[in-house]
């Protein structure tokens, strides 16, 4: 009887998934995103949206069936916009933190995202308040890099510059208006220092890996939308299983960004 009822309980858990996946068949699912965080979102030339975290969301449309439409917004603002249903789906390398667990639910991991300080070769800066000291800093609004700036640096007579997007970060920063950039890891090298835009800068310092502030990212969802993020998930899993992930994986980068090794 027990044995029943579990295979009972397996297949009402798996008719659930499968009817919240088909909700979204033939439907358009609205994704939030600031455009501005290559190699993870960006815009091409022809103004369409490209980059690792761009075709992982396309892959779970797939999934589910529906179409992707992307809906641009400031980094700062994505979480309020989400609220006020001006989409579904937060899609903009969202770190998972205990502060916006309070305000919103999350997908399952999408990838590892640690962060980096970045500023002109040789200039020994470290990413410490001590080295900082008097130095000015830019953010990107919302990051979790902005808030471990602002908690751990600026007490300390770090000037931490807020910006509305990660492009603006960079202006500052090559036009010397700014010391040093502090931003995801992998945006900081495969956006900015692989790129020609990112000629005589360097990472400055180690990695920053604190887990209060940086660790899993994943796609962020109103806490309400439960079937949305039971079909996601599947959606995810069924990506990782078939190979899209990796395949995915090995066109942006030389390592496994889901592991972070």
């Amino acid at each position: 009887m027990k044995k029943t009822l579990t295979a009972v309980a397996l297949l009402a858990l798996f008719s659930s998934f499968s009817a919240s996946a088909a909700g979204w068949a033939g439907k358009e699912l609205k994704l939030g995103v600031d455009a501005s965080y290559a190699p993870f979102q960006s815009k091409s030339p022809d103004g369409k949206m490209i980059g690792f975290e761009v075709d992982i969301a396309e892959a779970v449309c797939t999934e589910l069936k529906t179409k992707c439409v992307w809906v641009e917004n400031d980094f700062d603002g994505l979480i309020p916009a989400l609220k006020a249903k001006k989409f579904d789906v937060i899609s903009s390398s969202l770190s998972v933190t205990e502060q916006r667990q309070k305000e919103i639910a999350y997908s399952d991991k999408l990838f590892v995202t640690p962060a980096r300080l970045i500023a002109k070769a040789g200039s020994k800066l470290l990413p410490t308040p001590e080295s900082l000291k008097g130095k000015r800093i830019g953010v990107e609004q919302g990051t979790t890099q902005e808030s471990y700036a602002k908690a751990n640096w600026q007490p300390k007579g770090v000037e931490v510059v807020s910006y509305q997007n990660q492009d603006q970060v960079y202006a500052d920063l090559t036009s010397g208006r700014l010391d040093a950039s502090f931003q995801d890891l992998v945006q900081a090298e495969e956006g900015f220092l692989k790129q020609p835009k990112g000629k005589g800068f360097a990472a400055a310092g180690p990695v920053m890996n604190d887990p209060k502030y940086f660790g899993a990212a994943g796609f962020g969802l109103r806490k309400e939308d439960k079937d949305l993020r039971a079909a996601i998930n599947k959606a995810l899993a069924a990506i990782h299983a078939n190979g899209t992930y990796g395949k995915l994986m090995k066109k942006y980068f030389d390592f496994d960004i889901y592991t972070g090794k």
